[in-house]
């Protein structure tokens, strides 16, 4: 989870003025400052052209601009003061610009914002083995809060800012069939990438793109129509999603067996009990390796033993225990 601190903002979208209100607040004081610079340049420059040497210019164009008002170093003439009026005014003007944008940048939480945006930066490139969840949609949403939940790191992308600050996730906006936004997602260092986009065409696009980065990612993609499950198959995705053949199916069941398909839902995505389905990891030396259950001839046990290794499974941390057995009370007879 990644709380954000309040009053944060839209970062600047491209194409739009250094100088917009809704740009980016490091771009407009980045512009306050480096206008700064471009008077007291100008200044300079000009005070040399009247006659002064390049520290009593630099020295005279400073105190100008910051109204600080020391005196003139020399008697100066009529293009001299004329000169000194228009740097006032403008210098002037600039300075109080910049002023105003860092006390609105500091008072309107854009540095929190932007301090916080860093940071998350930061938490993204640390994370190893992580979920990249691309489409913050109805589907993507409930892919990356579902593995949130059970511990896992993810990284959702979406190109709508405002869909991916409505959750507590870390998250990259953009476009996910960029090479840029997957890099800043840590596409490198990802176990699994789950393509959820809008479009079979932008999911088929994009698991061609995760494949050909990285030959061992596990992908999962979600197709809209049946004639792309083909298609994402040959991109290269390992499993195949379509949420509205699951839906159907999922009704069909609940007409036809609603008993047995309540079960295997409740049992399967249901938080609220003590127990629940698990997958375990054999390794390749076990002796049961690459056996069935039923070949594999495992001991029942009170309660789920990792066998031959000898030790309690990490199957999950709410597994019932089993209750002591009262004695019968033997005082009476």
């Amino acid at each position: 989870m990644n709380p954000r601190p309040p009053g944060h903002r839209r970062p600047q979208r491209n194409g739009r003025s250094w100088l917009a209100s809704d740009a980016d607040p490091r771009y407009r004081l980045a512009a306050g400052v480096a206008m700064i610079a471009v008077v007291v340049t100008v200044g300079t420059v000009g005070y040399m052209v009247l006659g002064l040497g390049f520290v009593d210019a630099l020295y005279q164009a400073v105190e100008t601009v910051s109204t600080v008002g020391f005196g003139d170093i020399e008697r100066t003439d009529a293009s001299a003061k004329v000169f000194t009026i228009v740097l006032i005014l403008g210098g002037v003007a600039i300075v109080l610009y910049t002023l105003t944008l860092v006390l609105e940048t500091v008072l309107e939480g854009r540095l929190t914002d932007q301090l916080w945006r860093a940071r998350m930066r930061k938490d993204i490139d640390a994370l190893t083995d992580h979920v990249i969840v691309a489409g913050c949609g109805r589907l993507g949403r409930v892919v990356a809060e579902y593995v949130a939940a059970d511990g896992r790191d993810v990284v959702a992308i979406d190109v709508d800012l405002e869909r991916l600050e409505e959750t507590e996730l870390l998250f990259v906006d953009g476009d996910a069939t960029s090479e840029a936004v997957l890099e800043r997602a840590g596409i490198d260092r990802a176990s699994t990438l789950v393509t959820a986009l809008a479009t079979d065409a932008d999911n088929v696009y994009l698991t061609l793109a995760g494949r050909a980065r990285r030959p061992d990612l596990f992908i999962i993609a979600r197709a809209r129509m049946d004639e792309a499950e083909q298609r994402l198959v040959q991109a290269g995705a390992d499993r195949i999603i379509n949420p509205q053949a699951i839906g159907g199916r999922r009704a069909g069941a609940m007409a036809l067996q609603p008993h047995v398909a309540e079960f295997v839902d409740v049992v399967m995505h249901d938080n609220s009990l003590e127990f629940r389905l698990e997958e375990l990891a054999v390794p390749v030396t076990s002796v049961v390796a690459g056996q069935s259950i039923r070949d594999a001839h495992l001991p029942t046990a009170p309660a789920p033993w990792c066998w031959p290794c000898g030790g309690r499974t990490a199957r999950s941390s709410r597994t019932r225990r089993p209750r002591r057995r009262s004695r019968p009370d033997t005082s009476s007879s």
